[in-house]
């Protein structure tokens, strides 16, 4: 490697100085010849300070070998969840890989996550900020992209404490019972045809989210001023925004490039972020004057006083003036709660009907448990929830097999440690291979078959301490929303499998690829069709 460098930098020296005795004839010559130059002997110079440093400290991590300046980016693999796992093979269960100017360290060993995120919590308590994520969460004003302080805690007490928590979950129970209960009946009403879960499913959890936020769901006529339906610009726009998150950026990894926006993300977020935030202002602008109307500042006495907006905009305007909330935060909040309360929910849906649908042993086992404990003469409601064990290991093996974020955290070290025996460097990247470590045939049986008895047992939880099963993540960085997403997924699954028996379009076949993104998701929609199973028509109702 070192001799690799010498050799390049007396290229390098030898054409610079051509290109100074031939500097009348060929300007650019001697420009680009100094450029590599410059950039050979900066090289150069930082290895030398990095073989330097680690005379003090124990190594890096191994991992491949790089070009200059690019890294291992013309090897990559934008599956990045199955690559980093191949590699992993070869390097061990933590190992360096640079993308472009970015160091970042892969791990997929639980005993490492576990002295990262809980030995050492508070130094991979930041996130690694994307020029993505700064535009879409109000310049990272959300509960994601926030760095660690008193700003993130008080936006994670706002949510975690206030608006995510199980009494106020509670008070909202017949928000998700009505639009469950509203899908239910569309279903019937269409007969036995071809239905896009996916889509349906997305529509659902929209309509459950902004009925929490702001009292209204997607289809309504007044949300924003607007007399249409904008469910589907919605869907389009939420789908579009996470796949920008998802995708992997040149200017995050060479910053000096930022301005140019080879890829066009900076722009594309851009136009979403404000079509986003017209909507958000419209909402907020329309409860402003209904407060004002009411002379209280307090709701109109109806629905409003119930949804999160009014107490966010009353703790706007009571809150602690050291940390206040702010309308950007407010509106950032509303984001969070759409993408993490939609998207995930509707693509683990997907996911968990597609196995179950796959393995009709596990569909006859579901039905039985239903039957038995809800019966064919009435609905399911969310108290018959926790009498169901078979059907929640079958979120949790949805889950494990199909992590809705497959590479974790995005953390990055706020200052130099030790893990593992090597020496992490402040503002390393850190990615927690989630997919892989669920996936390990060292922990689990037959890890690639979709088995939820595996689960039966009560040994695994998802509340970030068995560092073997991470779905949601752990330490202070762990997922916000997991017991609103606990309750969706098992309202709707429980909900659509105790209604309907369902089956492929006649000459389909059941495809259970994944896509790679910011959220892991279905690579072909899954289309079904539903027959209803309940004993009385009107039960659809």
């Amino acid at each position: 490697m070192l001799g690799m460098l010498v050799t390049l930098s007396c290229n390098a020296t030898s054409w610079w100085w051509q290109g100074i005795n031939n500097r009348s004839n060929d300007p650019g010559r001697l420009l680009l010849a100094s450029s590599l130059l410059v950039l050979v002997l900066s090289w150069f110079t930082w290895i030398l300070l990095i073989k330097k440093s680690n005379n003090k400290l124990p190594p890096l991590p191994p991992g491949p070998y790089g070009l200059p300046l690019i890294g291992s980016l013309l090897s990559l693999d934008w599956e990045l969840h199955v690559y980093f796992t191949t590699l992993a093979r070869t390097y061990g269960s933590i190992f360096t890989i640079w993308l472009g100017r970015k160091l970042t360290l892969v791990v997929s060993s639980p005993g490492i996550a576990r002295e990262m995120l809980k030995d050492n919590d508070v130094v991979f308590a930041n996130h690694d900020v994307t020029i993505a994520g700064t535009l879409s969460s109000y310049g990272g004003r959300d509960i994601v992209w926030s760095p660690y302080g008193a700003e993130w805690r008080m936006l994670r007490k706002v949510l975690v404490r206030e608006m995510l928590s199980n009494t106020s979950l509670d008070s909202v129970y017949y928000l998700r019972r009505q639009e469950i209960r509203k899908t239910i009946g569309f279903l019937y009403s269409q007969g036995e045809r071809p239905v896009n879960l996916g889509e349906l499913m997305f529509l659902t959890a929209l309509n459950v989210a902004t009925n929490m936020v702001w009292g209204g769901n997607a289809t309504s006529r007044d949300m924003a001023g607007s007399t249409e339906s904008v469910a589907a610009e919605f869907r389009r726009m939420i789908i579009e925004m996470t796949n920008l998150l998802g995708t992997q950026n040149i200017s995050d990894m060479y910053p000096s490039l930022a301005w140019f926006d080879l890829q066009g993300i900076a722009r594309k977020m851009k136009r979403l972020a404000k079509q986003l935030d017209v909507i958000f202002d419209g909402i907020i602008d329309q409860r402003l004057k209904i407060n004002e109307q009411n002379g209280t500042g307090k709701g109109d006495g109806g629905k409003s006083d119930k949804d999160f907006l009014q107490f966010l905009l009353q703790l706007k305007d009571e809150g602690d003036p050291k940390t206040p909330l702010t309308m950007n935060h407010i509106k950032a909040l509303f984001l969070d709660m759409i993408i993490g309360g939609t998207d995930t929910t509707n693509n683990t849906l997907e996911f968990a009907m597609a196995e179950i649908m796959n393995k009709p042993e596990v569909m006859q086992r579901v039905k039985q448990e239903l039957d038995a404990v809800v019966g064919k003469n009435t609905t399911l409601e969310e108290s018959h929830i926790p009498k169901l064990p078979y059907l929640y290991a079958v979120m949790k093996e949805t889950l494990r097999l199909h992590p809705i974020v497959t590479l974790i955290g995005r953390h990055y070290t706020s200052e130099t440690c030790i893990i593992g025996g090597y020496t992490i460097p402040k503002d390393a990247r850190i990615l927690i291979n989630v997919w892989a470590m669920q996936r390990d045939p060292s922990v689990w049986k037959n890890p690639l078959e979709f088995d939820p008895d595996r689960f039966l047992d009560g040994k695994w939880d998802y509340s970030g301490k068995e560092f073997e099963y991470l779905p949601f993540g752990s330490g202070r960085r762990n997922c916000a929303g997991t017991a609103m997403a606990q309750r969706m997924f098992m309202f709707m699954l429980g909900s659509l499998l105790h209604a309907f028996d369902w089956k492929l379009p006649e000459g389909e076949t059941l495809d259970l690829s994944a896509k790679f993104g910011f959220l892991l998701k279905k690579k072909i929609p899954l289309v079904v069709i539903p027959t209803p199973r309940l004993s009385d028509p009107t039960l659809y109702q």
